[in-house]
């Protein structure tokens, strides 16, 4: 069986992978000439392995893909982020020090917080520990009503289930108000629960807030040498199984010709394939596929309802000469994982209002990132390195203002943001690269900026992710196509799932079709 796969984001690749190892004769076509989509990483100044995308690698370590491909053996390790967070000391107040081992967080609670929120902290991860590593059960494969209703079967139904379905529909913010006292902590933790995308105010993004209790089993990683390390383990395997990728070759029509799909690329190349899978953002399919004749009627139609949303944020990626120095805190509890620049919700709200609105943030909101202290071979001997996401900041402007000249000053203020949590780091930045959200679009081929690919709102989540007809990660009509990505369930960030189900339910296909034809006979 011969596959095309468009597109050579991580969980294009990782489909890849399997179908490969099945046996496939599999060819992977990037239109870029770096690899990995928004999990690649490039030189960006002198010395300096800097990301384009993902810095911190946190879904892929608990779903056993990397051990599943052995990707181990082609290179790929990780350093555990530990501590996994922090949030700086405010208010003559101390530090917030998340450790992956869950007494030493407590104590740190009870320190800044009161013995009263560390209490409630231990409870917190012993109720949505086990919960989160459901969650992340459902992810592991396609969203069929069976397949969730086991992934969360027998998970404290003694109150016959309705409490606990409330529990997980409420907003974030609902959550950390049962739960906590102290506003500085539920900011941190808000802000956690904010990478996914969305704010904590919206219904059912209690999950993304409980995620933060796995942090406990398994914390973040950081893949040595950059993010982009896992795709080059991913081709590398590829490659072991006779897998073949080309770069800088950009498909442009998918076309469905008998029992075949015939592939046009924009080098004019032609490929026929039993399957294609199909790892670019879904709003690019639905444009491949009417290149090649599908029903535009039906696309239009599709197009509409997926919700890209306004943008989600922007990213400073700076080399320096020093880490940020936190005051009162020593560098091996600040530098290691996830550096929370917030102290209360209300900033998290204004930011989100004012993207709604299309203006920028009152006050950057900003998720430092410094992987040199984990993994020096990033920079130069005596340097370091930082990733600055903030959000959130529209792609488009209400001020009908452009990015191009907006670009660096919203760098300098975000920069300056975090110089106001560790006076000084301003002085020590040498180089910086400003990724907006349309500079998002442009390199990565992330529609409207939006890093998730598609809002990660409940009414675009698991059985509905990006739209009922497409939840099953095929496309209605187009039989022997097969889509993934972050356009599809479980949506955004590193996990790898949804390509490992993509090439599951290709090989499940073709098995029934064979059996089929033989039944035939």
């Amino acid at each position: 069986m011969t596959t095309v796969v468009v597109g050579s984001g991580h969980n294009a690749l990782v489909a890849a992978c399997y179908l490969a190892r099945a046996g496939h004769r599999v060819e992977v076509l990037e239109r870029d000439e770096v690899l990995g989509g928004a999990v690649s990483t490039v030189e960006r100044f002198p010395g300096h392995r800097v990301d384009r995308g993902s810095s911190a690698h946190i879904m892929i370590r608990h779903t056993g893909i990397i051990e599943e491909l052995e990707l181990d053996r082609f290179g790929l390790r990780y350093i555990d982020c530990d501590p996994w967070g922090f949030t700086p000391a405010h208010g003559g107040r101390p530090a917030l020090v998340f450790h992956r081992d869950l007494e030493a967080t407590c104590a740190s609670i009870a320190a800044a917080c009161g013995p009263r929120d560390a209490d409630a902290y231990r409870r917190f991860v012993r109720a949505w520990g086990p919960r989160s590593a459901r969650v992340m059960r459902a992810f592991g494969g396609g969203p069929t009503p069976g397949r969730l209703v086991r992934s969360f079967w027998g998970l404290e139904a003694k109150d016959g289930g309705s409490a606990l379905s409330r529990e997980f529909l409420q907003s974030g913010d609902a959550l950390l108000d049962a739960c906590f006292e102290d506003e500085r902590l539920k900011a941190s933790l808000a802000w956690f629960g904010a990478q996914s995308g969305p704010p904590m105010s919206e219904p059912g993004t209690a999950p993304m807030v409980g995620f933060a209790a796995l942090m406990h089993t398994l914390p973040p990683g950081r893949a040595v040498g950059g993010s982009g390390a896992l795709t080059t383990a991913l081709v590398a395997r590829l490659r072991a199984d006779g897998g073949v990728v080309s770069a800088g070759d950009a498909v442009s029509a998918l076309r469905r010709d008998g029992e075949r799909w015939r592939v046009r690329t924009a080098s004019g190349r032609e490929l026929g394939a039993d399957i294609v899978v199909a790892g670019c953002h879904v709003l690019t399919t639905l444009e491949l596929l009417r290149a090649g004749g599908f029903d535009g009627a039906q696309l239009d139609s599709w197009r509409r309802r997926i919700r890209v949303g306004p943008g989600i944020g922007m990213v400073v990626r700076a080399a320096t000469t020093a880490l940020p120095r936190y005051p009162g805190s020593p560098a091996d509890q600040s530098a290691r994982g996830l550096q929370f620049l917030v102290s209360d919700r209300a900033q998290l709200r204004r930011a989100h209002g004012a993207a709604l609105a299309g203006d920028l943030p009152p006050r950057p909101v900003v998720l430092a990132m410094s992987f040199s202290a984990l993994d020096p071979t990033i920079a130069p001997p005596g340097a370091h390195q930082l990733s600055l996401w903030a959000q959130w900041h529209p792609y488009r402007l209400s001020s009908g203002a452009e990015w191009a000249d907006l670009a660096q000053r919203e760098g300098e203020r975000i920069i300056a943001e975090v110089d106001s949590y560790a006076p000084g780091f301003a002085d020590t930045v040498t180089h910086t690269h400003v990724q907006t959200p349309v500079e998002l679009e442009r390199e990565l081929g992330l529609i409207g900026g939006n890093v998730m690919h598609v809002e990660m709102s409940l009414d675009q989540m698991m059985l509905w992710r990006p739209l009922p007809e497409l939840a099953g990660q095929r496309v209605p009509g187009a039989r022997g196509l097969y889509l993934t990505g972050a356009s599809t369930h479980p949506g955004g960030g590193v996990s790898g799932a949804s390509g490992r189900t993509a090439a599951a339910l290709a090989l499940r296909d073709l098995h029934r079709r064979g059996l089929s034809r033989w039944l035939r006979r």
